[in-house]
Formats: C-alpha cells, sequence, structure tokens
C-alpha cells in the first residue's frame, strides 16, 4: 500500500522584515515547502520544495536588493520593497515528503485555475 507523505499545515503568512533578511526568516530549518507573495496583489514570486526552507527563503534576492554580480547565482525576483512580501512555510520529515507535496499543490492549483476558466468561458456563451 503506498503510503501518503506526511505534511505538516501551512504556517500563517508572516512578513518580511525591512532589514536583513537572513536575520528574519521564521522557517523550518529542515524540509519542506514555501511560497513567497506580494502583500497587496497576492502574486506569487515563489514557490517550491527545499531540504533546507530557512535558507532557501534567505537565499531569495529580490529586485536591486541584490548586486549585478550576485545576480547570476541567486535567483532575484521582481518586487520594488522586500517589506511588501510575505512568506508561509510547510514543514515535511523528509526532502522526498516535500517534492511530492509541492507537486501535489501545484496540480491543484493548475486544477482550480482550468475550472475557473473553463466557468468564464461557460459563462460567455
Amino acid at each position: 500500500m503506498m503510503q501518503t507523505p506526511m505534511m505538516q499545515s501551512w504556517s500563517g503568512w508572516k512578513r518580511f522584515a525591512d532589514g536583513e533578511l537572513d536575520d528574519s526568516i521564521d522557517a523550518p530549518a529542515g524540509p519542506g515547502v514555501y511560497e513567497v507573495r506580494h502583500t497587496v496583489s497576492g502574486r506569487v514570486l515563489a514557490f517550491g520544495h527545499s531540504n533546507h526552507v530557512a535558507k532557501t527563503i534567505g537565499d531569495l534576492r529580490f529586485g536591486d536588493e541584490a548586486g549585478w554580480f550576485a545576480g547570476i547565482f541567486a535567483r532575484r525576483l521582481p518586487v520594488s520593497r522586500v517589506c511588501d512580501l510575505e512568506y508561509r512555510t510547510c514543514a515535511t520529515q523528509t526532502h522526498a515528503d516535500a517534492k511530492t507535496a509541492a507537486q501535489r499543490l501545484l496540480g491543484l492549483r493548475r486544477s482550480a485555475w482550468r475550472r475557473r476558466i473553463e466557468v468564464g468561458l461557460a459563462m460567455r456563451h
């Protein structure tokens, strides 16, 4: 019998501090799933799984925060101010569980968007 991955529930949304990112991350030091979004628009800027969620979130660079050279090595995301962002996390027991959970969540999101589009198209006719 196939076992479902053990996944805790999502944490509450937490805002990034204005200061240094590494000092302000309250996330698991182990495997899990993370999501970063813009607080006003709700636009998701980063989503994924990691073996060390706190480090992965801390390594994200937003807008002009990272210089050009650092941008070669770090993923830069288009945002005017880091304090306009919030993140949430979900701890898992293993990195494999985190990967499975992230894939499942992406599948659920795609299905929800597909249904929204289908309903919108059906309402036009």
